[in-house]
């Protein structure tokens, strides 16, 4: 599931300065589709209604599986940290906490995009 806003600029001037993060989250078994279902709105409600946020992708195993990865880009750090904030982000957390057994984030600075 993607995600994709339309105000993508092309890569170039400023675009060192996006910040992305990958989270890779492991999920209490048997609760993919209740997670499903949560993260596609706060992935949804996020490109649609953040200004900051340029990509919002959920990824699942081919295999299946309790373990999700969702891609994510931003302006910058300041617009994901505003992406912390908004309701809709506060109504993903609240209710996924429970169904997720664990997560890491990484986090890195978007380099210039040679495929376009």
């Amino acid at each position: 599931m993607a995600a994709e806003d339309n105000k993508a600029e092309p890569a170039g001037e400023g675009e060192l300065d996006r910040f992305a993060i990958i989270v890779r989250i492991d999920l209490v078994p048997g609760n993919r589709p209740r997670f499903a279902e949560l993260i596609g709105e706060n992935a949804r409600s996020s490109v649609r209604d953040e200004p900051g946020c340029r990509r919002f992708d959920v990824l699942a195993p081919r295999e299946g599986g309790d373990r999700v990865v969702l891609y994510e880009v931003y302006d910058d750090r300041t617009a994901f940290e505003a992406h912390l904030q908004t309701p809709h982000f506060a109504a993903f957390r609240d209710a996924a906490t429970a169904i997720i057994a664990g997560q890491t984030i990484e986090e890195f600075d978007l380099a210039d995009n040679a495929a376009g």
